[in-house]
C-alpha cells in the first residue's frame, strides 16, 4: 500500500524549532515533488512549501515561512526544517506527493497530518 508517513510534530516554545518528516511508504520519491500545507483551527488551508523533484526555481515557500522553514529530501524522506516558530505557526501540518518535476494538483498521495502547536 502506497502512503506517506508525517512524523515530528509537537508542542515548542515560542522562538523554538522542529523539524518535520514525509516519508514514503512502498514507493520511493524519486521524481515527487512534495508540497507541505498547513490548517489551523478555524481557517483554510494554506500552502507553505513545495520542495520539487526538479529543484530550483522550482521550489517555493510562502511569504509567511520564507526565511524561517526550509525543506530537503532523500529518495525515501522529506524534511522540512521549522526555526524561529511563532505561535501563529500553530495548526495541523500535511505533506502531499505528486510524480512530477514540480508541484502541481491534484496530488497522488497525502499525509495524514502531525500537529505542531507553538505556545509557552
Amino acid at each position: 500500500q502506497f502512503q506517506l508517513v508525517e512524523s515530528g510534530g509537537g508542542l515548542v516554545q515560542p522562538g523554538g524549532s522542529l523539524t518535520l518528516s514525509c516519508a514514503a511508504s512502498g514507493f520511493s520519491l524519486d521524481y515527487y515533488s512534495i508540497g507541505w500545507f498547513r490548517q489551523a483551527p478555524g481557517k483554510e488551508q494554506e500552502g507553505i512549501s513545495c520542495i520539487s523533484w526538479s529543484g530550483g526555481s522550482a521550489d517555493y515557500y510562502a511569504d509567511s515561512v520564507k526565511g524561517r522553514f526550509l525543506g530537503s529530501r532523500d529518495s525515501a524522506t522529506v524534511y522540512l526544517r521549522m526555526n524561529s516558530l511563532k505561535p501563529d505557526d500553530t495548526a495541523v501540518y500535511y505533506c502531499a506527493a505528486i510524480r512530477a518535476p514540480r508541484c502541481l494538483t491534484p496530488y497522488d498521495y497525502w499525509g495524514q497530518g502531525t500537529q505542531v502547536t507553538v505556545a509557552s
